[in-house]
């Protein structure tokens, strides 16, 4: 037994430290393409559809990712009454954490007051006014969430329609009892396949990244930064005081594991979200990441993909200093009713904004002008940054889903805590190299069916 452990072990270092130059040259990359930015702008913002094409690659694979995680997590779970447990005290857990992500951004905002003493000119006034997009009704968000067809659903990229139709099937497969099972396999057997697909496109990263961080920088320069760096700097620390503190805090006392473990255990998607700028090019690897860590595939299944459009702690914090800044800014500041009402409205506004590079500033935008249509010119003030600002949302949202993943499978018994200790402690290394958890158990009995967790 000891000697297949460690030639087990010895296999994951191997693939582990062969995934680990691609991470290297993701850092490399970035701060090849900021320095490219800076020495040569104009040939740099040329450089965008490389950054677009890996983000476009990796979005390619959102809804295949879910489609599976969800049917293989309802349809194997022998009663709908687990999976309606899971979804509402995850609904529960993130309605009340971007409360307090909304009440944080609100008083940091008024704190600050970082709009002050800043000027409009008439280019960044129309730049505001191009990110306002035809406005959605609440009909119009529930129609939405029902694709045109069953199939449609995997192809449109919108998450909630493949999330929608992911639990239909799942919920038909229990149904079915032991005749869905042949259809699970398939299904399990799909999944494979999706997740080695990715990890084929996973090694274009470094070049994704360095065509993303080039155009960015040469498109906003050093001098755009320097002149917002306030309201910058001051939504980085509020992001990183929400995770650190509040989130940190509520999971020691939850579950006793330490923040900083679990955020060490997913740094390499921390790197690809700084390096995209979405938080929707990690999802796959958190999926699975999570199911490695101990959390069962039904708890993973329902809680991140849902986590992905409604537990928006970054966009929250970024809604609410934004709207003030811009209020600020063009000397109307909102009094405290309207920041409620409004800001209320734009985190139930927001929900698909947590993986979009860019759909925070839109989400904005689209807010203000339903609530206070003068106050949207203002919103070009802030488009310079926006994209750095971008980050820090999608690494808060991401995080506060992985924390959110452990609670939740605390919650309901649904996590293997002495499979989590190992995996947080190194133990029992995650599969870079496949993204699929094929770990075989002590017993060495593994199955391609199931795949099993080590025990």
């Amino acid at each position: 037994m000891s000697g297949s452990s460690s030639t087990g072990a010895g296999a994951a270092t191997v693939k582990k430290d062969r995934s680990h130059y691609l991470y290297i040259a993701v850092i490399v990359a970035v701060l090849a393409g900021i320095t490219l930015g800076i020495v040569a702008p104009d040939f740099a913002v040329k450089l965008k559809p490389l950054g677009d094409l890996f983000v476009n690659l990796v979005k390619m694979m959102i809804s295949p990712v879910i489609f599976c995680t969800i049917v293989l997590g309802v349809g194997s779970v022998a009663s709908a009454a687990q999976v309606g447990k899971v979804g509402g005290l995850a609904l529960g857990y993130f309605i009340t954490m971007s409360t307090f992500a909304l009440a944080i951004g609100l008083v940091v905002g008024n704190l600050i007051k970082p709009g002050e003493g800043l000027e409009l000119t008439d280019k960044l006034a129309s730049a505001g006014t191009e990110q306002v997009g035809e406005k959605e009704s609440g009909w119009d968000f529930v129609l939405g969430i029902v694709p045109d067809t069953l199939v449609s659903s995997l192809t449109s990229g919108e998450v909630l329609q493949t999330l929608f139709v992911a639990l239909l099937v799942g919920f038909a497969l229990q149904a079915m009892g032991p005749g869905g099972q042949p259809i699970l396999v398939g299904v399990g057997y799909l999944q494979k396949l999706v997740f080695r697909v990715l990890a084929m496109i996973m090694w274009l990263a470094p070049i994704g990244a360095f065509g993303a961080m080039a155009a960015v920088v040469g498109a906003t320069g050093a001098d755009a930064l320097k002149s917002l760096a306030t309201v910058m700097i001051a939504f980085y620390i509020t992001c990183l005081l929400f995770v650190l503190v509040i989130l940190g805090t509520l999971l020691r006392v939850v579950t006793g594991v330490s923040v900083f473990a679990l955020l060490r255990y997913l740094a390499r998607e921390f790197l690809l979200i700084v390096s995209t700028s979405s938080s929707e090019s990690a999802l796959p690897r958190l999926i699975a990441k999570m199911e490695h860590a101990g959390v069962s595939q039904t708890t993973v299944g329902v809680v991140v993909p849902t986590g992905y459009s409604f537990n928006l702690d970054g966009t929250a914090i970024y809604l609410t200093m934004a709207s003030l800044f811009v209020a600020e800014a063009m000397g109307e500041p909102l009094s405290i009713g309207e920041q409620i009402s409004l800001l209320v409205f734009m985190i139930i506004a927001s929900k698909g904004a947590a993986g979009v590079s860019g759909a925070g500033l839109a989400t904005l935008a689209g807010g203000l002008n339903s609530h206070r249509p003068e106050l949207v010119d203002g919103v070009g003030l802030i488009v310079g940054i926006d994209r750095f600002m971008s980050e820090a949302r999608a690494l808060t949202n991401f995080a506060g889903n992985s924390i959110a993943t452990v609670l939740v499978g605390h919650w309901t018994g649904t996590l293997d805590r002495a499979q989590l200790d190992a995996v947080l402690a190194g133990e029992r290394p995650f599969d870079e190299a496949t993204m699929v958890d094929d770990t075989p158990s002590d017993d060495d009995t593994p199955s391609d069916e199931e795949a099993p967790r080590p025990a």
